[in-house]
């Protein structure tokens, strides 16, 4: 795992375009966040990780951007599609709940869909649990769930 530099800008946006452009439409809220991490998430204290092959090219990556209310949401998750299933999200995922634990916020929370099957799955296996209702200020159309992060069921406490 490598955090985010100048030179992974493009893989940022590149690898999150493809998932959104496969199930849905690039929203102002993703064109915002992809075009300028480092005023979007950096800025608050937030991260960028990215996971890298042998040959150095980024093939995952996760955000994590603190709110001000002290909140973080993870979002930006996204594998190039040639690695899906080879447990480079699992790995995001570790890197994540150990970036947000060294944050030390009250809350890790996300959005998502119900078309994504696998990343619920996934966020699932590692504590986070459905909300009944959705995020009442979420900035995505496509966000029909709301899933805050339990460290006491997730083995990472």
């Amino acid at each position: 795992m490598v955090e985010f530099e100048p030179r992974w800008r493009s893989d940022f946006a590149r690898l999150n375009i493809e998932w959104i452009e496969r199930w849905f439409s690039v929203e102002p809220a993703d064109r915002e966040l992809l075009d300028d991490p480092e005023g979007h998430v950096l800025a608050s204290g937030g991260q960028v990780l990215f996971a890298v092959d042998e040959s150095e090219r980024a093939v995952g990556t996760v955000a994590l951007v603190r709110l001000e209310d002290g909140r973080v949401e993870l979002t930006k998750m996204a594998v190039e599609p040639a690695v899906r299933g080879l447990g480079v999200g699992r790995l995001l995922m570790a890197a994540a709940l150990e970036s947000f634990q060294q944050m030390r916020s009250p809350t890790l929370f996300l959005e998502t869909n119900t078309k994504l099957q696998a990343a619920i799955k996934l966020y699932e296996s590692v504590g986070f649990r459905h909300q009944q209702t959705l995020r009442p200020d979420s900035h995505h159309d496509r966000a029909d769930v709301y899933m805050v992060w339990d460290p006491t069921t997730s083995g990472h406490a």
